[in-house]
């Protein structure tokens, strides 16, 4: 790197904003987020200005280490900018969470790859899809890698991609190998096949690659991430590099729920001030279901924003000992429950809020599409990891490494 990106990049160190000033840029931006949600929907893929604003307003360093010119601050941080945005437009909330994730892992790659990505422009984004469907083939020096992946968020405004796949034994009856491939754009191709009920706005589309080499220093192991002893964390030294990757991931997919989901009290509570059905005459604000389903909706999302922060506060706070797998299992389906919950809190509040509730015009029905459509996430069904935090209480050991 030359002197003048060594230079710029200590620039941007001792600029770094406080928290409470990155949650008001947030704040700032959400009235043209609301604006462009109709957009993005249409379009199907994040308008080219959003991804400007929150590059400029240093949104998408919050989790990024320090020398590659980064914020590197608590996890709550980003999860709380994150729910700011998804409260204004859930698409752009769900994109942020993903994209804007993705520095952490790539923190945790070689500091090859991380060269490679950030060594000319640290404000290079990075898009994924962590399906297992890609094809592996062993070769001198790395891999070459074949497939299509789905659900790739927010792929048409980065220029690297990760994708997961399951690496052959280098010995027969070896162990698994999952890897994190990590894929620069002039390797794969964007299938728009993006056309979905909710999230539309996420431009979620297929990703294929044919026959790419990916290098070894540009794989990622999942054991690594899983044991908290990651390539990077040699450079990356900070404690916030030491957490476990999947209790990052996960709460990526889904704290934006927790955003939409005020998003969508805040509209019911208007909707609920002034409306007078015009069917029995009555004053909505006088109706106790509806008002009790509002406040159970208000309480509940709250109380689970509560516990996402209680837990990222647990994870970096002084400990001798590594966090238990009892309290991974715990948070991974803490984490898992909180999409359906939202969905169905907003479902619950849909009928009692009369017809007018049901037009696209309405500030409740793109939300309850989002919130439908973000349950469709592996990751967010608490079904697939009840069994490993009953395992825990037991004394079992997990069956499934991600957590």
């Amino acid at each position: 790197m030359s002197v003048t990106g060594i230079l710029a990049k200590a620039e941007a160190v001792a600029v770094t904003p406080e928290p409470a000033e990155l949650l008001a840029r947030a704040r700032a931006l959400a009235p043209a987020l609301r604006e462009r949600a109709a957009k993005a929907c249409a379009e199907r893929r994040l308008p080219a200005e959003t991804i400007a604003d929150l590059q400029a307003a240093g949104l998408f360093r919050i989790l990024q280490p320090r020398r590659w010119g980064g914020y590197e601050m608590h996890p709550n941080v980003f999860y709380d900018v994150q729910q700011i945005l998804a409260e204004a437009c859930m698409s752009t909330g769900w994109v942020y969470g993903v994209v804007g994730g993705h520095p952490y892992e790539l923190a945790l790659f070689p500091d090859a790859a991380q060269q490679e990505v950030w060594g000319e422009d640290d404000s290079v984004l990075v898009s994924s899809s962590y399906q297992p469907v890609g094809k592996v083939e062993r070769v001198e020096g790395g891999f070459r890698l074949s497939g299509q992946w789905g659900f790739s968020s927010g792929s048409h405004h980065c220029r690297w991609v990760l994708l997961g796949a399951m690496i052959p034994p280098a010995e027969p009856g070896g162990p698994p190998d999952m890897r994190t491939f990590l894929v620069p754009r002039a390797d794969y191709e964007i299938i728009e096949n993006w056309d979905v009920f909710g999230l539309q706005g996420t431009g979620s589309h297929d990703i294929k690659v044919d026959g790419a080499f990916v290098p070894e220093h540009r794989t990622h192991k999942a054991v690594d991430g899983f044991l908290c002893q990651n390539p990077g964390q040699a450079e990356n030294d900070g404690p916030l590099y030491a957490l476990p990757w999947a209790q990052i991931f996960l709460r990526l997919v889904s704290t934006a729920a927790l955003g939409g989901a005020r998003g969508a009290i805040a509209g019911a509570v208007e909707i609920t001030k002034s409306r007078i059905s015009t069917n029995t005459g009555k004053a909505s604000k006088a109706d106790p279901i509806l008002l009790n389903t509002i406040a159970k909706a208000h309480a509940q999302v709250e109380e689970m924003s509560a516990v996402l922060r209680r837990n990222f506060d647990d994870m970096l706070g002084e400990r001798a000992t590594p966090l238990t797998l009892e309290k991974r299992a715990l948070y991974r389906y803490q984490s898992a429950s909180v999409v359906r919950r939202c969905a169905d809190l907003v479902d619950d509040l849909m009928p009692l809020l009369g017809g007018r509730a049901i037009y696209r015009s309405s500030p409740v029905v793109q939300v309850w599409l989002d919130l439908n459509a973000a349950r469709a996430h592996v990751a967010n069904d608490s079904n697939n990891f009840g069994p490993d935090l009953f395992g825990s209480l037991v004394g079992d050991p997990p069956s499934f490494m991600f957590l």
